[in-house]
């Protein structure tokens, strides 16, 4: 179980192993020698996963523009990218030598274009959506945990199951799953069928709202954007949204409003984590009398509930906002679309692995019961996204 969540974005890297000491500092021939091995491990997968892409971007090209004659291809070489991943990994499968590489794609190259993302955009840019994004999110996060725990009792699931699928709906998926299990003493089985559920529910959705949003939203690409940002699960799906819609569209501001509006649900988190554990003690036999201490003992430090991307993509907004004060001519013009490049292929790389790395016939395998409960969320989730982003269209 362990090894399969790990293929998706946001698990700590030391899910399910022991506790160690550290060992001492090796002498550099040997410390290189681990370097070289590492590199030998993973570079099968990002091998893989660039292929992919590019052969994503071929295809999109080839169809759209010499096939049907547009001058830019409607299709999305991103999604191009994640089916083809989806039918090698579901058809003829991926042989073991490549799990490194691809976990080390969704893991660490997501997070890094994610954090160079932030260059494209000032620190007040980013706190103007930031701002927008926030009562969007906090009223998609208590609506669909309000409901989930209700329909959790209907269908008779276990609270801790609906709990899980509840904080991965409403912030940000696998990630939040993962941290929330420990501070409510989830089962393996559990914390499974949450991750298979929101997983299968927000490709669903990467699939669709791409296509969706912008009809909805009369083309509107910030509202698009804060759709996105607030209607789609994982944060890997978010970013492969918002860069599907910016290649149809030629429209970087829904990438960029989906990115910071799921940024600000991602540091959501640090309250909700909290309040599930302190829930679920309460319940739980004897949580009268020490529920909340026992939460506090079992919740995950704050340090480890805000991830360091976020805090990359911050510093990549602040090293803009001085770049742009400081800096005269073409030359920081010029490295900004570089580094913009550099998140967009890290993007791509990590989209073809969440293709790659999402198993449909280990999610078939589950009960009616936690499906209709996950399908329930994501379209609670989806429709007060759009109610709230219309009503606040004028403002915007």
């Amino acid at each position: 179980m362990a090894n399969w969540l790990g293929s998706f974005e946001g698990v700590p890297d030391d899910l399910g192993a022991p506790a160690i000491e550290a060992a001492p500092a090796l002498p550099l021939p040997q410390r290189l020698h681990g370097a070289f091995a590492w590199a030998g491990e993973v570079a099968p997968g990002i091998v893989l996963a660039l292929i992919l892409a590019l052969c994503g971007r071929w295809l999109s090209k080839s169809i759209g523009v010499t096939m049907l004659g547009f001058e830019k291809s409607p299709i999305s070489a991103i999604l191009l990218a994640i089916l083809l991943g989806l039918v090698i990994r579901n058809t003829l499968g991926v042989p073991d030598v490549y799990e490194s590489g691809l976990r080390f794609c969704v893991k660490k190259i997501l997070r890094i274009g994610i954090a160079l993302l932030g260059i494209r955009l000032s620190l007040l840019a980013a706190g103007k959506i930031g701002l927008v994004a926030l009562p969007v999110v906090l009223a998609c996060i208590i609506a669909a945990m309000i409901l989930v725990r209700w329909l959790t009792r209907w269908f008779g699931l276990p609270p801790r199951l609906g709990s899980l699928i509840g904080v991965g709906t409403a912030i940000c998926g696998v990630s939040a799953i993962v941290a929330t299990a420990p501070s409510i003493d989830a089962e393996d089985d559990e914390i499974s069928y949450a991750v298979a559920t929101v997983t299968l529910f927000g490709m669903v959705a990467l699939f669709v709202y791409p296509f969706l949003a912008p009809w909805m939203f009369d083309n509107d690409m910030t509202m698009t954007g804060l759709f996105l940002g607030t209607a789609i699960h994982d944060t890997s799906q978010v970013a492969g949204a918002g860069l599907m819609v910016q290649q149809q569209m030629d429209a970087p501001d829904a990438l960029n409003t989906a990115v910071i509006t799921k940024l600000v649900r991602n540091v959501c988190m640090v309250w909700v984590i909290p309040l599930m554990a302190i829930l679920h003690h309460r319940a739980a036999p004897g949580g009268a009398t020490g529920g909340e201490g026992s939460a506090r003992r079992d919740t995950p430090k704050w340090t480890s509930m805000v991830p360091l991307f976020v805090l990359g993509f911050v510093g990549m907004t602040i090293v803009r906002t001085a770049g742009d004060m400081i800096f005269d001519g073409d030359t920081w013009p010029t490295l900004v679309a570089q580094i913009t490049s550099a998140a967009n292929v890290c993007l791509m790389l990590a989209m073809a692995a969440v293709g790659l790395g999402t198993s449909i016939k280990r999610i078939i395998n589950l009960g009616y019961k936690p499906f209709a409960l996950g399908l329930c969320a994501a379209l609670l989730v989806g429709v007060v996204s759009y109610v709230l982003v219309s009503l606040l269209g004028p403002m915007i």
